[in-house]
């Protein structure tokens, strides 16, 4: 009867390290679908605010900015970050006016997309932690994925003057 008990000990321990992998996988397979799913949404948030700047470039500024949404736009994924980059000096270049509904948008969906970004790079960096442990590397628990990318921008938010005030 005393040799029972180490069995019942094994299992014990076995059980809980399987628990533990279990748990770790689970975790890792979140981490980069959400990283993934924050991917996505700045994605959409990157396209909202160049169609929002060519909307704005059609109606009041020049083919300058036109140029840069238009690009960005239709940036592939390899351009994107530097498209990305341009569109937001051509924003910063021209006076936008926060009473005008156009500009309004743009400078909405600015914020909007920098509040996206910084979710999405917390969420890779938490993704990328999470599958850079020696353990996770070991047993390749995140095989079936790629390494999740930052996206790479300036700051977005675009800053209204202070003479005009907001609606």
């Amino acid at each position: 009867m005393p040799h029972m008990w180490w069995v019942v000990a094994a299992s014990v321990v076995v059980g809980l390290i399987a628990a533990y992998l279990i748990w770790t996988a689970g975790r890792v397979e979140r981490l980069q679908s959400r990283a993934e799913l924050a991917a996505r949404a700045l994605d959409a948030h990157l396209l909202r605010r160049a169609a929002a700047a060519a909307v704005l470039a059609e109606r009041r500024f020049g083919v300058e900015l036109y140029a840069a949404a238009r690009i960005a736009l239709d940036a592939g994924p390899d351009e994107r970050e530097a498209a990305e980059n341009d569109l937001t000096r051509q924003l910063r270049s021209v006076q936008l006016d926060p009473n005008d509904p156009s500009c309004a948008a743009v400078i909405a969906a600015s914020r909007r997309l920098a509040l996206s970004r910084q979710v999405h790079t917390d969420l890779v960096r938490d993704a990328r932690s999470a599958r850079s442990r020696p353990l996770v590397r070991l047993l390749r628990m995140g095989r079936g994925r790629e390494w999740p990318r930052y996206f790479d921008i300036d700051d977005p938010t675009l800053v209204v003057p202070a003479d005009v005030p907001a609606a």
